[in-house]
């Protein structure tokens, strides 16, 4: 009778553990189920997110504008100014010579000799007008020119102006006024008076600056020598052209 009791309890027991062992199965199936559910539902929601964020729509025939870069642009290459002072008017050249700003050449009135009035005592010295460079007896003599024949001295004269000129004249002038390719020209001329001082000088450009700037190297020449004609300081009359080629 003893052991008829005791079977169902071992049985009884033996059932719990069974029930034990499938609830704890139960219960990791629910939790492994629910935590795949939560996961692939979030992974769905980032996908979604993600294509629609990355999705672009390109319309047809669009034009796409490109911005290009810009380059520092390269420095312009300064023109070169060749330099030339023209050769100066000779004794017998029948060229026009071309007018100077303030420049008047009037024909003198005829006298009749017979109706002028002569009145003695007074000096006869006679007055002594502006003599050209080029009819000048003796030149203006430029200082390192001394000691030379009437010709090698206007010779002289003429090499030390033209180099005076170059060595003062500011070239890169004609590229800061913006000049153009070609040859340029200033016409001077001024009077080496008796005393050997540079007076009324004249200048024909149709630029200021270099209106500017040959005064200013006219105005820094030396003193020179005076020229004489019939033995007498005179004032004598000096045109020099300054030519200088851009290219």
């Amino acid at each position: 009778m003893k052991n008829r009791k005791k079977q169902p309890n071992k049985q009884l027991e033996k059932f719990s553990n069974i029930f034990t062992q499938l609830g704890l199965v139960l219960i990791l199936f629910i939790v492994y189920i629910t935590l795949e559910h939560q996961t692939e539902q979030k992974k769905a929601i980032f996908s979604n997110e993600s294509t629609k964020d990355n999705m672009v729509y390109v319309e047809p025939n669009t034009e796409i504008l490109f911005t290009k870069e810009a380059k520092p642009k390269p420095k312009p290459t300064p023109q070169k100014t060749v330099f030339v002072v023209d050769e100066p008017i000779k004794k017998g050249d029948d060229k026009v010579i071309e007018t100077i700003i303030d420049v008047s050449e009037k024909t003198p009135d005829l006298i009749d000799i017979d109706k002028v009035n002569i009145v003695e005592g007074l000096d006869d010295e006679p007055i002594v007008e502006d003599v050209d460079f080029v009819n000048v007896q003796f030149a203006p003599i430029f200082k390192g020119c001394e000691n030379l024949s009437k010709k090698e001295n206007k010779i002289c004269f003429d090499r030390k102006m033209k180099q005076f000129v170059q060595r003062n004249f500011d070239i890169e002038l004609a590229n800061e006024i913006g000049l153009r390719s070609g040859k340029h020209k200033i016409r001077t001329q001024f009077i080496i008076d008796d005393k050997g001082e540079i007076i009324d000088i004249k200048i024909a450009t149709k630029y200021k600056a270099l209106k500017k700037e040959a005064k200013r190297i006219i105005k820094k020449l030396p003193k020179f020598k005076p020229g004489q004609q019939n033995n007498r300081a005179v004032k004598v009359k000096y045109y020099m052209p300054i030519s200088f080629s851009i290219e």
